[in-house]
């Protein structure tokens, strides 16, 4: 099979099969907040580490659909333009399905930490949120922003990044100096509503 982006119906697949095939995604659960104060928490699945040294991520941020929104941005988006700084909270299996609370459109006055039922946890260099409970966290600032080509309906994704200028990481899922992930689980995204959780780790030399 092979087609065109944008044709994949007339080659009788449902849905674009795009995310189902890049898959799968490290989520990366974005705290913020707003210039008055208001908490911000979204699951964005279009993210990923971008260079170690410097320590730096990113993730794109798809327009936003509902009508009171900030000039077509979604309120995280708005957030880190305004006060330059964000959290990436790590999401364990066991948070699994406060993340996905958290990805409900709500209004940006809404604090999306207590609508997921979720505690907050402080950060030690930036004034957001961080999510308690949550085996790792990054500390964020603002670095650039790029706004991405048209999306073919008027509107655009803008890619943000972010300098690492802290990190958090929970004792109990450091094993010998090493990360062990299996402690925790890391849950990913597949495509269209379909997760999966990182149980079975294998090693390799080149």
């Amino acid at each position: 099979m092979f087609f065109t982006p944008g044709t994949h119906k007339e080659q009788g697949l449902l849905y674009s099969p795009l995310k189902a095939l890049i898959s799968p995604r490290p989520i990366g659960w974005i705290s913020s907040m707003s210039a008055d104060g208001v908490a911000n928490l979204s699951p964005y699945s279009f993210f990923n580490a971008i260079a170690e040294l410097p320590p730096m991520v990113m993730f794109i941020s798809a327009p936003d659909a509902r009508t009171e929104n900030k000039n077509g941005e979604k309120d995280s988006l708005a957030n880190i333009l305004e006060t330059k700084e964000f959290g990436v909270n790590i999401v364990g299996m066991h948070q699994a399905e406060p993340m996905a609370t958290s990805s409900q459109a709500v209004g940006a006055d809404i604090d999306e930490f207590a609508h997921a039922g979720l505690e907050k946890k402080k950060a030690h260099k930036i004034s957001v949120p961080l999510v308690d409970g949550a085996p790792a966290h990054l500390e964020c600032t603002y670095y650039d922003h790029i706004t991405l080509p048209d999306n073919g309906r008027g509107a655009n994704s803008v890619m943000v990044m972010g300098h690492i200028v802290g990190i958090h990481i929970e004792e109990d899922i450091i094993i010998d100096g090493l990360i062990d992930v299996t402690r925790y689980q890391p849950v990913a995204r597949l495509g269209y509503k379909d997760y999966a959780n990182i149980r079975d780790v294998f090693a390799m030399s080149p």
